[in-house]
C-alpha cells in the first residue's frame, strides 16, 4: 500500500477474485462475484469519510450518535463495465447520487473516445469515487477523472477490480492527487492493453458479449 495505491488483501476479495478470474466462471457467477467483491472494496475506499454528530433517542435514552457528514458522496460508472461494480457499491450507499461517464477504447490507437457525460450537481462539494473494473493503460481512467475536473471534482477516488503496472503509473503521473483502490496489482499488459494474467474483458464478461 502507498499514498497512491492501496491493493485490498482481505481474504474473501482475493477468494472472490480468484473465482473472478477462472475462464468457465459463468456470466451469471461472474455477475453475482463482481457484486459482492465491489462491496468489500467500498468499504475500503469509504474508511475515512468525514463524520458529525447528532441527537438521536435509543429505546433507552437519549444520545449524541456519529452521522456521516456532508453532501451525498457522487458514485460515477465508467461505462460500460463500470456498471456491475457501481450496483455493488449502491447497496452498501444506496443514498449516493449517480453519473456516468462514457467511454470507449479504440482497439487501433488504445486511446479513449467518449460519447457520454452525465454526473451529479455540486461535484465540488462532494466525495467522488469513480468505478471501473479495469485499470488498464489508464488512458481511458486518466480522461475520465479529467472530465469529473473540469465538472468541478476536487475530492476524486478511483475503485477498480484490477489494475496494470502501466496504468497505475499513468495515473500517478496524469493524476497524483487521486487514489486508488484496487483488489490486485496483476503483472502486465498484453500487446493488445488487455491485463495479464487479468480475466479477461470484464464488460464482456459481465454481460454475456462477444
Amino acid at each position: 500500500m502507498t499514498d497512491h495505491l492501496n491493493v485490498v488483501l482481505h481474504p474473501l476479495v482475493q477468494h472472490k477474485l480468484t473465482l473472478m478470474r477462472k475462464k468457465d466462471t459463468s456470466t451469471g457467477v461472474f455477475r453475482q462475484l463482481l457484486r459482492e467483491i465491489s462491496q468489500l472494496l467500498a468499504y475500503e475506499i469509504t474508511v475515512n469519510l468525514p463524520m458529525t454528530s447528532r441527537t438521536i433517542e435509543t429505546p433507552m435514552t437519549e444520545m449524541e450518535a456519529p452521522m456521516l457528514a456532508g453532501k451525498k458522496l457522487a458514485l460515477i460508472s465508467i461505462l460500460r463495465a463500470g456498471n456491475g461494480l457501481m450496483d455493488g457499491v449502491l447497496e452498501l450507499i444506496p443514498s449516493a447520487r449517480v453519473g456516468f461517464v462514457g467511454l470507449y477504447r479504440d482497439e487501433e490507437t488504445l486511446q479513449p473516445v467518449q460519447y457520454y457525460f452525465k454526473v451529479p450537481d455540486s461535484l465540488k462539494d462532494r466525495l467522488v469515487i469513480a468505478v471501473d473494473p479495469m485499470l488498464a493503460t489508464g488512458n481511458s481512467s486518466v480522461a475520465a477523472i479529467d472530465l469529473l475536473k473540469k465538472a468541478g471534482a476536487t475530492n476524486i477516488r478511483f475503485l477498480c477490480l484490477l489494475a496494470a503496472p502501466e496504468g497505475v503509473a499513468r495515473m500517478k503521473e496524469a493524476h497524483p492527487d487521486v487514489p486508488i483502490v484496487t483488489a490486485a496489482l496483476d503483472e502486465r499488459l498484453d500487446e493488445k492493453g488487455y491485463i495479464v494474467p487479468g480475466l479477461g474483458d470484464a464488460g464482456d464478461r459481465l454481460f454475456g458479449t462477444k
